[in-house]
């Protein structure tokens, strides 16, 4: 349910930004207001808190967002509190996120290894995954999973590629079973 609304939200604000040709300026606000959220725990808290009044929370948005974002940006989060869906709104942001970096050929990968990488390695896994999809610029976010024994795990939106020792010798011990 949470996928749904996220999608049904986001891709109502990421087709407002595409008409209206800003899309590189709803990233930054939208990536402004997840850091406001970040950094300032007591918002999010008084955001999610449920014996809060709907219109007072929408009162501290308009507040705190009003001129610093834009109106549609500020509508959405208002909108979303009266719906009681205030929950779902950074899931909303990350949807909008990846809508926008996919729209301008930026792919966004989530690399595992079983031991850190170096920066040569990763330049390299970069250039293979720059060569191998149609994407111009790839955004890296790796970690270290050491279950993975050796090789790697990525995942670009719904396509993984698996080559851990991890899954080859889970494999192998199925067919040998």
């Amino acid at each position: 349910m949470a996928k749904q609304v996220s999608m049904t939200y986001g891709s109502a604000l990421f087709e407002v930004a595409l008409e209206n040709n800003s899309l590189d300026a709803v990233l930054e606000e939208v990536l402004f207001v997840k850091q406001t959220f970040v950094e300032n725990e007591e918002l999010t808290k008084f955001l999610f808190h449920p014996n809060i009044e709907k219109q007072e929370k929408v009162n501290v948005i308009k507040n705190v967002y009003q001129g610093k974002v834009s109106d549609e940006i500020v509508g959405l989060m208002t909108m979303m509190v009266e719906k009681d869906r205030q929950r779902d709104i950074f899931s909303v942001f990350d949807y909008v996120i990846g809508a926008i970096k996919e729209e301008k050929g930026i792919g966004i990968a989530y690399i595992s290894s079983a031991v850190e990488l170096s920066d040569e390695q990763k330049k390299k896994i970069e250039k293979k995954l720059l060569d191998t999809t149609e994407y111009q610029e790839i955004e890296g976010n790796y970690q270290v999973d050491s279950s993975l024994i050796g090789g790697l795990v990525i995942r670009i939106q719904d396509t993984v590629v698996d080559s851990s020792l991890k899954t080859q010798i889970a494999n192998l011990s199925k067919t040998l079973l």
